[in-house]
């Protein structure tokens, strides 16, 4: 496995924890529902682990750091914004 693979899928994860709460809050604003943040929780660590696979393994280095750029751009934004 290539190193740079490693490296992104480590700032993938790094970037998209932050992105996975800051959508359980706003689910918990919306709905008000702990079953429905659990939901929104488990649907998006999901996806996450799901992505990271694939940027170990299959997805080519452009794609890779560009999905992991955008989702940094979007959790900064994010950030900024609250």
């Amino acid at each position: 496995m290539e190193a740079w693979r490693v490296v992104a899928a480590v700032g993938w994860g790094v970037v998209g924890v932050p992105l996975v709460l800051i959508v359980m809050a706003k689910v918990r604003d919306r709905t008000g529902s702990s079953g429905q943040v659990a939901i929104g929780g488990a649907i998006g660590v999901t996806v996450l682990i799901l992505t990271a696979v694939l940027m170990l393994t299959v997805l080519p280095g452009v794609l890779t750091w560009v999905i992991v750029a955008v989702a940094a751009a979007a959790v900064s934004v994010m950030m900024l914004a609250s």
